[in-house]
């Protein structure tokens, strides 16, 4: 009999998990935190809820859509968007417009920006290997360093010509400066045109909301979801995975044997439990895997509206602050009183690290005083705080990551009943929709009783994300709603 055994228990692993368990399959799940939903959990403190950064609910997998409406049904709703940026004391529209971004800098910086781009395409970096020549080749270097370089190596805390040139590739397709300005004052009359995203699916409570209900579900249909339970061993045999090993709260260890394991658990981290040990080549790659973790600073602030953002990005280089999200615009249910507002304050960093080390008063200080420095409200205005760390939220594609992971994608695939899945499990900087359509694909392999559904090719659409197509979308070479609707 097929016993399915998930190591996570965040959108991946729930994914995962429930369809199995819609099936009728005999699944468990193990999760060291003590909720679910991974880095898309929400956070309750006192009524407000903060989300750990922001995360919208958009796709084009028909699939992941019907999967969010059939859990949540009317409490997963549209919300409209808007995000800007910040810089120099002023806000500029983001994903960017030609005529905003050039007037919003001034015209002395604006002419340096047309000369900077007409220099990138008659002298444009030849070979593309690093997110600094992917963006400069597209919108020249002047803007480049103005709207991408900060901010950017904020995020990452490493130079942006160390960062390889897939991130960039990956999140901002499909866009350059002269289709920008193209589309801006041509508008496209062919069938298949491109729009930005103006609204979003969003739960009513946060993501939380969708993942808590979906651990729910799994449990009425006779699946398990263990929390506060990490997995310390993975044993295996003749590349087959046998039985893993698991402590909870107390510190005791239990064995869990199963036919079929999914990992979503960092991919540096599985490697380094498995038992009998790996080779050292196998571990050093694991080991030169890097990722960036954040701090939220969650504010409660006592003024009934600050600014009308979903999120700002902050660009200006005088402050460590990296994005404020205003959580009562992605869902007036987040606040329980309306007269008040509560913020977000992302902090980019790494562990152990000066600013993860920082004490809790310290980093509400240092957050009080940058939101104040950038003119969005006053500290005195600030009437309680929490503070969350999350470690290891995003995958750093730095120079040399290619060649570790693919160390690691070898040597993975030889095991006969291990999957692997989202955005830690393949070290890929997934949305979260695609982290949910590995756990599809490792569900779909398991009760076929066929790994022919590859978790590695998920990765992005083939259009930049922030777009979507009006008509003429061509159908996707895969198609699991049939399989799943069994």
């Amino acid at each position: 009999m097929t016993k399915a055994v998930i190591m996570g228990a965040g959108p991946a692993g729930l994914a995962c998990g429930y369809h199995l368990s819609k099936n009728g399959i005999d699944t468990v799940l193990f999760e060291s935190d003590s909720q679910v939903g991974g880095i898309s959990k929400t956070i309750n403190y006192k009524d407000y809820y903060f989300d750990l950064g922001g995360h919208r609910f958009f796709t084009k997998f028909d699939e992941v859509n019907k999967l969010w409406t059939e859990v949540l049904g009317e409490n997963f709703r549209l919300t409209p968007r808007l995000s800007r940026i910040y810089y120099k004391n002023r806000f500029f529209d983001y994903p960017l417009t030609p005529l905003n971004a050039l007037m919003g800098v001034g015209f002395a910086d604006t002419i340096s920006i047309l000369f900077s781009y007409l220099y990138s395409k008659i002298r444009p970096y030849k070979n593309e290997e690093t997110f600094e020549h992917w963006v400069s080749n597209r919108f020249g270097k002047k803007l480049y360093s103005i709207f991408f370089k900060t901010y950017t190596e904020k995020v990452w805390g490493i130079p942006c010509s160390s960062i390889q040139a897939e991130w960039a590739a990956q999140r901002i397709k499909g866009l350059s400066l002269s289709t920008a300005i193209r589309n801006a004052l041509f508008k496209p009359k062919h069938s298949g045109i491109k729009t930005l995203i103006n609204e979003f699916h969003y739960p009513s409570y946060g993501p939380g909301m969708m993942y808590n209900e979906m651990k729910g579900k799994i449990g009425q249909m006779g699946g398990n979801v263990l929390l506060n339970s990490r997995v310390t061993r993975v044993n295996h045999e003749n590349f087959r995975i046998t039985s893993i090993e698991y402590t909870d709260t107390n510190g005791n260890s239990f064995i869990q044997e199963g036919t079929d394991f999914v990992s979503s658990i960092p991919v540096s981290e599985l490697v380094g439990i498995l038992n009998p040990p790996v080779d050292a080549g196998i571990l050093d790659a694991a080991n030169n895997l890097t990722y960036r973790s954040i701090i939220t600073v969650d504010i409660i602030i006592n003024r009934k509206d600050i600014f009308p953002d979903n999120w700002i990005y902050i660009h200006s280089p005088e402050v460590k602050l990296g994005r404020i999200q205003n959580f009562k615009n992605w869902s007036v249910n987040m606040v329980p009183d309306t007269n008040k507002t509560s913020l977000g304050l992302e902090y980019f960093c790494s562990e152990n690290d000066n600013l993860w080390n920082m004490q809790y008063h310290e980093l509400f200080k240092l957050a009080a005083s940058e939101v104040e420095k950038i003119r969005i409200c006053n500290a005195s205005e600030i009437e309680d705080y929490t503070v969350i760390r999350v470690p290891k939220a995003y995958p750093v594609y730095m120079t040399g990551y290619k060649k570790n992971i693919s160390v690691l994608e070898d040597f993975l695939r030889q095991f006969a009943n291990l999957q692997l899945v989202g955005r830690y499990g393949l070290f890929k900087y997934n949305n979260m929709d695609h982290s949910i359509m590995t756990g599809m694909y490792a569900a779909m392999n398991i009760l076929q009783g066929s790994y022919s559904f590859d978790t590695w090719s998920i990765n992005t659409d083939e259009d930049y994300h922030e777009e979507q197509r009006k008509e003429g979308q061509e159908s996707r070479k895969w198609k699991l709603a049939h399989l799943f609707g069994r």
